[in-house]
């Protein structure tokens, strides 16, 4: 045995609990496991759970805010007009110091796996090229998944179809599309069909933006449900944002979310970046944007949170932590019963696992050692604090660690630390 964690926390509610490690994998998991000769290292009671996951992000846009220039109206539409205009500019060995850097931050976050949509609209596909070097280079700590994202429309651009397939040749993972940027609504469920029977013949997994709009009538998800249906790709396909799903009817959702738990579809809401970016043509009250996460979640359809984007033409914040993200999401949902904060923290560790179709991911015998040492005794506290990850394993080496957050006062007459935490 080459290492043990002791005293650790699980995010199933179990306490006092040693985590033994052989080799890159999880060896045992139990109370007091009688081992000898082996390194160990106490977590106090502290949070150990299996890696962040980030469903959904753009990693060829990271870290581009201000090129050519900033969106000054914050809205989706000058974002897309942006990266259109910055496109042309871009050069492969910036995407790949810039995609390698966001990569440190992430494995330092605790976040150990990103599926990225790359955008194949640019016939060089030359982002393409710099994310498959990222992936390869990245892959000792950090899993990258990659989307056949065709941004301006797989319709409306001429060549868009002919690259997702050269870009899904290269070895890009998964099948995007976006049928809500198509000149007409039958073009896009034209899209949508067109996709999943590609994804289909090639047997590959379906991840779309789908209904990033206001507009209740947007509802290409009701035909990427019943595409999924008809072409037996349950649990292959994914939407994500679905924000128009925020602005529908009731009685229209109450029929469109039974179908979607029927095709195994599985959603994916960007709290950051939803409630950023919609509800910009409501002037009071405003829409939040973020689709109905409780109401699927309660119907069994898999939902996990994503982080979207990080200082790119659409959003000027971000950091890679996705304690943040799960903190957001918490309070747009109003998800602050107990089990719905853990739900929460499930949307962006095991949920997003699920989804991505990640082997080996969990607390468990025989699953890898990629495992984060929080800095909280809980998920609800972990998001709470957004706890500092005071260690972040991979295949049981060491890549990331950071000492625990505190305070110390100068204030006369008061303790000299203070923590935040609970109970301590």
């Amino acid at each position: 045995m080459d290492l043990v964690i002791r005293n650790a926390s699980l995010a199933d509610g179990r306490t006092q609990i040693d985590i033994a490690i052989d080799g890159a994998r999880i060896a045992a998991v139990g109370p007091r496991l009688a081992l000898a000769g082996a390194r160990e290292i106490d977590a106090g009671g502290d949070l150990v759970t299996a890696p962040f996951v980030d469903a959904h992000f753009h990693m060829d846009a990271t870290l581009s805010y201000g090129l050519p220039r900033v969106n000054q109206s914050g809205t989706l539409l000058e974002g897309i007009a942006l990266w259109g205009e910055l496109k042309p500019q871009l050069a492969q060995d910036a995407l790949i110091e810039r995609a390698m850097q966001y990569c440190d931050w992430a494995v330092a976050r605790g976040l150990l796996a990103i599926r990225s949509h790359v955008d194949i609209c640019d016939d060089r596909l030359l982002a393409v090229e710099a994310l498959l070097e990222v992936r390869r280079r990245v892959a000792p700590y950090l899993d990258v998944q990659l989307v056949a994202f065709p941004q301006d429309g797989i319709l409306r651009s001429a060549s868009a179809f002919d690259n997702l397939k050269r870009a899904i040749g290269m070895g890009v993972d998964v099948v995007g599309g976006i049928p809500h940027f198509e000149r007409t609504m039958a073009d896009g469920a034209a899209s949508v069909r067109l996709l999943c029977e590609f994804a289909a013949e090639r047997g590959l997994r379906v991840d779309m933006h789908c209904d990033e709009s206001d507009d209740p009538l947007s509802r290409h998800i009701e035909t990427l449900a019943a595409e999924t249906l008809r072409l037996g790709l349950q649990g292959r396909v994914t939407g994500s944002h679905l924000t128009s799903m925020h602005s529908m009817d009731n009685y229209y959702v109450s029929k469109l979310i039974p179908l979607i738990a029927e095709s195994g579809v599985a959603a994916i809401a960007n709290p950051l970046i939803n409630i950023t970016l919609q509800g910009r043509h409501d002037s009071y009250p405003k829409r939040r944007g973020m689709t109905r996460v409780p109401e699927l979640m309660a119907a069994g359809v898999e939902v996990a949170f994503g982080h979207d984007c990080v200082m790119d033409p659409w959003y000027g914040l971000g950091s890679g932590d996705m304690l943040e993200v799960a903190h957001m999401g918490l309070h747009v949902a109003q998800m602050t019963g107990q089990q719905a904060m853990l739900r929460c923290f499930d949307a962006v560790t095991a949920a997003p696992a699920r989804i991505l179709g990640l082997e080996g991911y969990g607390v468990a015998a025989g699953c890898y050692a990629d495992l984060v040492l929080l800095d909280a005794a809980s998920p609800v506290e972990a998001i709470r604090l957004r706890a500092a990850r005071r260690l972040v394993l991979r295949r049981g080496q060491i890549v990331a660690a950071a000492p625990a957050a505190a305070a110390t006062l100068t204030l006369p007459g008061r303790p000299a630390a203070v923590d935040f935490r609970l109970g301590r």
